[in-house]
């Protein structure tokens, strides 16, 4: 019997969506179909320069690079920057435009671990100022970290000490914990104003266990201070901990280390590690930072093969 035109392409339809995504109860217990997405993949411009001495590409290089190597995304690292007006600004977000790649995330330096309240006052001052930067580029997520003790002067020793170090001298955890909380309410309310939602790293000083940083965002309470979850900063047997605060990512680092890293090397199963994110419906970014020694021109593409055959 021969087949309409409106049925074949119904019936086509019907296969093309079977192969995108599966059926799920929806409202009502009605069978809906969800669309299989797949994560979009950018990458921070840190991952060009690596704090390497004489290394420290323009940004507006690192987005055109990013774009000829096919990233969907980049991220700004705020230190690589050369200048915070707005000519400036403007000129980096033309050139996204004109290489046809989004600007996703931005990536600053603070800390509020200090006993001293002037100190933590700089440091909000600081963020506010950066919420303010990426309003201007148009980047709607900002990563921010506790800050550290301090103890340990050298980074390459912190390094070498997994990141632990001696709090200061008569200073508590649990001090240090209220003047992180009580800084980032500060943040919040232009966070909210702008529409940039800081992500907390688990990183180094109180963000170093999941503890820490689900600690610190569920007293602030706000959606505009969640989690940027990196993979690479739990060092080894990372997955469980990865897993507790994945339910709160709203943006992902995650790190490569091609020729060796530069202060550590993990191996990274990153089939399981997209398996944790798609297990809590993790649709947002992964970002690129690449640590390795090999030259960036070569393992970055190879970065971006392994992140695009896992997410």
């Amino acid at each position: 019997m021969a087949m309409d035109r409106r049925t074949f392409l119904a019936g086509s339809a019907s296969v093309a969506l079977a192969s995108l995504g599966e059926a799920s109860k929806g409202v009502n217990g009605q069978e809906q179909q969800t669309m299989a997405r797949h994560n979009r993949i950018a990458v921070s411009t840190y991952s060009f320069w690596r704090f390497r001495d004489d290394s420290k590409l323009p940004i507006e290089e690192c987005i055109r690079q990013a774009a000829a190597m096919g990233f969907d995304a980049v991220e700004v690292l705020h230190r690589q920057m050369t200048s915070e007006s707005n000519e400036y600004l403007q000129g980096i977000k033309r050139t996204a435009l004109v290489e046809g790649i989004e600007l996703c995330g931005f990536s600053i330096h603070q800390g509020f671990v200090s006993p001293d309240a002037a100190v933590r006052k700089q440091n909000i001052e600081h963020t506010i100022q950066c919420i303010e930067l990426a309003y201007k580029l148009g980047i709607p997520s900002m990563r921010v970290n506790t800050g550290r003790w301090g103890t340990t002067k050298d980074f390459d020793e912190l390094m070498k000490n997994r990141g632990i170090e001696p709090a200061l001298p008569g200073v508590t955890e649990d001090q240090a914990f209220g003047w992180v909380i009580d800084a980032f309410k500060e943040c919040v309310p232009k966070a909210k104003e702008c529409g940039v939602t800081m992500g907390l790293e688990n990183h180094w000083g109180l963000g170093l266990t999941p503890e820490g940083v689900l600690r610190i965002v569920n007293a602030v309470d706000s959606p505009f201070l969640q989690v940027t979850m990196d993979t690479g900063n739990f060092l080894e047997d990372p997955y469980d901990r990865l897993d507790a605060i994945a339910a709160k990512a709203v943006y992902v680092h995650a790190k490569t280390y091609f020729g060796g890293g530069i202060w550590y090397t993990l191996d990274l199963d990153y089939d399981r590690i997209a398996g944790i994110l798609r297990k809590h419906n993790y649709r947002g970014y992964v970002s690129l930072e690449y640590e390795g020694n090999e030259a960036y021109q070569t393992a970055i593409p190879k970065s971006l093969a392994v992140l695009r055959k896992s997410f």
